[in-house]
């Protein structure tokens, strides 16, 4: 899709590779809209910046949990949540806190939210569960 305004596909690319070296990631609709719509994209980036990325009184690890709670509850992509989670865990998280900021969502948003935050942390850190016996039969 090529937009109508001229977009400096260099400008764009040297955009997007930023947004990776500061975020630790980007998302799909980051990538197209590089291309379909430059400006909206710069905009919208400013202010996740602002309230996001920019060291203010909350640290970098604080933020991501938050935002691990609040894509939880939204039910966002297990994509969208395991970069957050990923991104976490490379600024000095642990799976445990990791876990406790997706529980938060439990009381509030329910199981269901809270399940897709749970798997998403689940394939990230590698998570085992155990298995019922085998002498429970059908019951397992």
């Amino acid at each position: 899709m090529e937009s109508e305004a001229s977009v400096d596909q260099s400008e764009a690319q040297a955009y997007v590779d930023d947004m990776v070296r500061k975020r630790g990631y980007v998302l799909n609709y980051h990538k197209l809209m590089a291309n379909a719509d430059f400006p909206v994209l710069k905009a919208a980036n400013g202010l996740v910046s602002a309230a996001y990325l920019d060291e203010r009184s909350l640290d970098r690890l604080t933020k991501e949990l938050i935002f691990i709670t609040s894509l939880t509850v939204l039910r966002a992509s297990r994509a969208q949540i395991q970069g957050h989670i990923r991104v976490a865990l490379a600024v000095g998280g642990t799976p445990t806190q990791i876990l406790e900021a997706i529980e938060i969502a439990l009381p509030e948003a329910g199981v269901v939210a809270f399940q897709e935050g749970f798997e998403a942390w689940c394939e990230v850190v590698g998570a085992e569960g155990l298995e019922p016996n085998a002498d429970l039969g059908e019951l397992a």
